[in-house]
């Protein structure tokens, strides 16, 4: 197995790639997850926004999006294809977004929203919970945030 690296955005990606991505992140949030909401919400085609995602070949394995609002990034819509957890691929893909990050917008912060039993996880990439937690669509979440300064690494 060839695992490969991407990111762009949504305007540069193939259809049947673009489509690939859609597809797993609803099989992942919507269908697996049961929480019945508007996935593809708009966030993906605003100015700035790039989805990551890893692929063996044209299988999707892991996928995110990165945007980037007024004051502070984003990181969003972190998942794994079933078949392919356990494997350091999102992690990965975590990294490469956070180096982006870090290079394009040194010092402002990344936010992401996490599933509450995932903020251990997150917080090996340097986010800390940074307010109360909250219910979205009948799943725990709390908010997480990750400071870079400009010259650390």
């Amino acid at each position: 197995m060839v695992v490969t690296v991407h990111r762009s955005a949504v305007a540069d990606i193939a259809p049947l790639t673009l489509y690939r991505i859609l597809w797993m992140r609803v099989a992942v949030f919507v269908v697996e997850q049961e929480a019945a909401y508007p996935e593809i919400d708009g966030r993906d085609i605003e100015p700035g926004a790039e989805l990551f995602w890893a692929a063996d070949g044209d299988e999707i394995l892991a996928t995110l999006r990165v945007l980037r609002e007024a004051g502070n990034t984003r990181i969003g819509r972190v998942a794994t294809a079933p078949a392919a957890r356990g494997r350091g691929i999102a992690a990965d893909l975590m990294r490469a977004a956070i180096d982006l990050l870090d290079a394009d917008a040194p010092g402002v912060p990344i936010l992401l929203d996490a599933q509450a039993h995932l903020a251990s996880w997150y917080g090996r990439f340097g986010f800390v919970v940074s307010g109360a937690p909250f219910a979205e669509d009948g799943i725990p979440h709390v908010p997480m945030r990750r400071s870079h300064l400009a010259g650390e690494r």
